[in-house]
């Protein structure tokens, strides 16, 4: 047996799929490994375990690992509202809960830096997050989802209080972090046109934006400021979505409109971008967001709505890759 063979059977057999070559000379391994889809933490283990395997054979005195992988085509969608109260972050996070049991390689940044709400809604906010040096590991959800919030990097309850500055470094460190596979990131924007808004502008800037209204004039009128920003960093708008529309009585079963019906829409026609879809005001809805299980993980009819709109979403995603 040559030393190449000796050194390539040296490898672990749950490893040695990844390695594309092994190489022996003058008392140095050389090994090719393919680390595509591993973020840095993986890839560092990766690495650690081929030199410690290799580093065995009795002729070997130095273990060289280089490490190859595939460029991660990254695309980030901001979810946006021109005000709070909206319901925008419960529609992220059943969007990407939609998205990645369809197949894709999802993550969440939950940019809303003075109230963080993705924790509670991923059932996470007993975990803390991981970082390596500077750089941020994002949590592991449930539902195939990767993490990264302000609500799980400091104490509960515990008030922000941040200019600017310190906002658009905070934003900068959640969406560098080590996302690994993950190929579509849903950033959860705070509502209004303000610092995170702009700072995601200047720096990240999204493949598309997708707005988030309810039916009233009011919450229609802020939510065509936000296009407007948007449009003004010329990033496509995705479409709009109108949430808490309709409410079915659960003890009568007749229906009702609290908040209106179809203003979303007529504005999506009025300003010429499409309508995604609509989202009932739906209690079983609220139950499931407050206990961490998003409807759209399973096949309820709760989470119809959140489905066929992330199938919207992720056409128009296939379409302009």
């Amino acid at each position: 047996m040559s030393m190449d063979d000796t050194v390539r059977a040296a490898i672990p057999a749950e490893l040695s799929d990844m390695v594309r070559s092994a190489k022996f000379a003058d008392g140095i391994a050389t090994i090719i490994a393919d680390a595509s889809g591993l973020g840095r933490s993986a890839a560092a283990q990766l690495q650690s375990e081929l030199e410690q395997a290799v580093g065995k054979v009795p002729e070997v005195n130095e273990v060289r690992v280089a490490l190859m992988a595939d460029k991660v085509e990254r695309r980030i969608v901001a979810v946006g509202s021109g005000k709070g109260g909206v319901g925008k972050s419960t529609l992220t996070t059943n969007l990407a809960v939609a998205l990645a049991r369809s197949g894709r390689k999802v993550g969440v940044v939950d940019a809303d830096v003075y109230g963080p709400s993705q924790p509670l809604l991923l059932g996470t906010q007993n975990e803390k997050h991981r970082a390596e040096g500077q750089t941020l590991i994002p949590t592991e959800t449930e539902f195939g989802v990767k993490l990264l919030s302000m609500g799980q990097l400091i104490e509960p309850g515990r008030a922000i209080a941040w200019r600017g500055p310190m906002v658009g470094q905070a934003l900068g460190q959640l969406i560098e972090a080590d996302w690994g596979d993950v190929d579509t990131l849903l950033v959860d924007l705070p509502p209004g046109t303000g610092d995170v808004q702009l700072t995601m502008l200047q720096k990240f800037k999204p493949a598309g934006a997708l707005i988030v209204s309810t039916p009233q004039d009011l919450a229609l009128i802020d939510a065509t400021r936000a296009m407007d920003l948007f449009r003004q960093g010329e990033v496509p708008i995705i479409g709009l979505v109108e949430n808490m529309s309709g409410y079915i009585c659960p003890h009568c079963g007749e229906a009702s409109n609290p908040f209106g019906h179809g203003g979303t829409e007529s504005a999506a026609q009025g300003l010429g971008v499409p309508f995604l879809g609509r989202v009932p005001l739906d209690m079983a809805i609220r139950v499931a967001s407050d206990t961490g299980q998003p409807p759209a993980a399973n096949d309820l009819p709760q989470g119809e709505p959140f489905a066929a709109i992330a199938e919207q979403l992720s056409a128009w995603l296939d379409r302009t890759a």
